[in-house]
């Protein structure tokens, strides 16, 4: 018959203990995978799904001087 208040707290904990094994490693590794765009100039790069917004606020903030497109040659279509 059993299941005492002991019992249910050990069955609860290995549950638990379960629900954390899901989560496997870290997901620094895809990220930096991901990181494919990259500027020209200063050779920063960025994430995959960087908007043209972003890029062009790098290249007006970080080289004032330079063209987007020098930054950015991706970006010419």
């Amino acid at each position: 018959m059993g299941g005492g208040n002991g019992q249910k707290s050990k069955m609860a904990r290995e549950r638990n203990t379960e629900k954390q094994k899901g989560a496997k490693g870290s997901q620094l590794e895809s990220n930096k995978k991901a990181m494919t765009i990259q500027c020209k100039v200063c050779m920063q790069t960025f994430i995959c799904t960087t908007s043209e917004v972003k890029c062009r606020e790098h290249a007006e903030a970080k080289h004032p001087k330079s063209d987007v497109f020098t930054c950015f040659p991706h970006l010419k279509k």
